[in-house]
């Protein structure tokens, strides 16, 4: 009985496993960003960054540092029902403060963004 429970379990595991793998993650953009900043709390090093986003949950990006920056931080995010300041062009926006600079919104396309959250 045990034998067989454990099977029961180890495939459901590997069930649950597969259909994680089926999630696919979309490039939303490649950035420089010249300047050190700020995300959730989090300091990240100026440097290029890859803005991924998860298909099945687009709220949530994942912003992660390319080359020898090694950063990555999740980020829960709101649509934006404004227009990209950018044009056409994917952006990301920043806010001041005081000497920080904070990640404010990401911008795919002109009508689709998402405001970063707390910002």
């Amino acid at each position: 009985m045990r034998i067989r429970n454990a099977v029961v379990v180890a495939g459901a595991l590997l069930l649950g496993a597969s259909a994680t793998a089926q999630a696919s993650v979309t490039d939303v953009l490649h950035a420089d960003v010249p300047f050190a900043f700020e995300v959730n709390g989090q300091s990240l090093p100026a440097g290029r960054y890859t803005i991924q986003r998860d298909d099945l949950l687009s709220t949530v990006l994942l912003i992660r540092g390319e080359g020898t920056n090694h950063k990555a931080v999740f980020v829960s995010t709101t649509p934006d029902g404004g227009k990209d300041p950018a044009g056409w062009k994917p952006v990301l926006t920043f806010k001041r403060h005081e000497n920080q600079y904070r990640l404010s919104t990401v911008w795919e396309t002109d009508n689709q963004g998402w405001d970063v959250a707390g910002q």
